[in-house]
């Protein structure tokens, strides 16, 4: 009886956010689109959680927890490192390591780099000659603190110093994340909730100061009894651009062997008004297990931007 209503649960609040997100599909450009600093912290990282289209902040129960919900890192037992490459569009490529410390029964420490580079740019001048070359790019490094409220309840704050650099420019800030999660008993159902990016920036390229890219995150995850998959979904709410659907399933009936599939509503940006693609937002992925190493692979493609490839590797120590 317990797992029915777990289930109802779930499929009411899916619903609620399948609701919430027609608004992000019935506005083509957000009013604030592109007037936040330093944008590529909304850049999912983890190959796992973007195979399931980044419906991660209720299920938060990896090393890649600490971007999602830091919550969730409270109950891991022993040491963790996750390390992750990131095949962007065009030429935008980035990385990600981060190493997890459990302390005592349910209290945990860790801390993560993530860097993201723009390539390579031709320098010209007013007459169109060639200069030279010059690139950018973004990077942030993070501590995180997080502890068992209860059997039930988690708590995470992550705190980050951001900078990035364009030729010889370059800009800093200072944000931290918050995020709390819920399991039941027996850890079919969860849910969390994450605010991401409080803080300001110091320091900018010009001579205006820009806001940080403040997100809201909700998700809820669900393990149906007697089936090998675990459902999720989340909610993101950005302060500069519309709400986005992350919906996604991860199948583990072939263990070692893992399958995902997900759905992202922001896939719909990579599209231009009159593209035929209708895969942007589509991730699928596979992952592997072998002794304390997780391998895994995700794949989403972006329409006119191009392919989006992450592998992420994962492990104690």
């Amino acid at each position: 009886m317990k797992q029915a209503k777990s289930g109802m649960v779930f499929v009411l609040i899916t619903l609620l956010v399948l609701a919430g997100a027609e608004t992000a599909m019935a506005t083509d450009v957000h009013s604030k689109a592109g007037t936040s600093a330093f944008p590529f912290l909304k850049i999912n990282i983890g190959a796992r959680a973007v195979a399931m289209g980044g419906a991660f902040t209720g299920l938060a129960d990896d090393e890649s927890s600490l971007y999602y919900n830091p919550a969730g890192i409270a109950s891991m037992k022993q040491n963790r490192w996750i390390a992750g490459y990131h095949n962007y569009f065009v030429d935008i490529q980035s990385g990600f390591v981060g190493f997890v410390f459990p302390l005592s029964e349910g209290n945990a420490l860790a801390a993560h780099f993530d860097y993201l580079g723009y390539g390579e740019f031709i320098r010209t001048d007013t007459n169109g000659t060639r200069l030279g070359t010059f690139g950018g790019c973004d990077m942030q490094m993070a501590l995180t603190a997080a502890r068992h409220i209860n059997h039930n309840f988690k708590l995470g704050l992550t705190a980050k110093f951001i900078y990035e650099t364009l030729d010889e420019f370059s800009a800093t800030g200072i944000a931290f994340d918050l995020g709390a999660k819920y399991a039941d008993d027996r850890e079919r159902l969860t849910g969390g909730v994450m605010i991401q990016n409080v803080g300001k920036q110091l320091t900018a390229l010009g001579s205006e100061k820009y806001r940080l890219p403040l997100t809201v995150r909700a998700g809820v995850s669900y393990r149906p009894r007697g089936l090998p998959l675990v459902m999720a979904s989340d909610l993101i709410v950005p302060v500069d651009n519309d709400p986005v659907i992350a919906i996604g399933t991860e199948y583990d009936e072939f263990k070692p062997f893992y399958m995902r599939l997900g759905w992202n509503s922001f896939g719909a940006n990579y599209r231009n008004a009159d593209s035929e693609d209708n895969w942007a937002g589509i991730a699928i992925g596979v992952g592997f297990d072998h002794r304390q190493l997780h391998i895994a692979y995700a794949f989403a493609p972006g329409a006119e931007l191009g392919d989006s490839h992450r592998i992420t590797l994962t492990g104690g120590f």
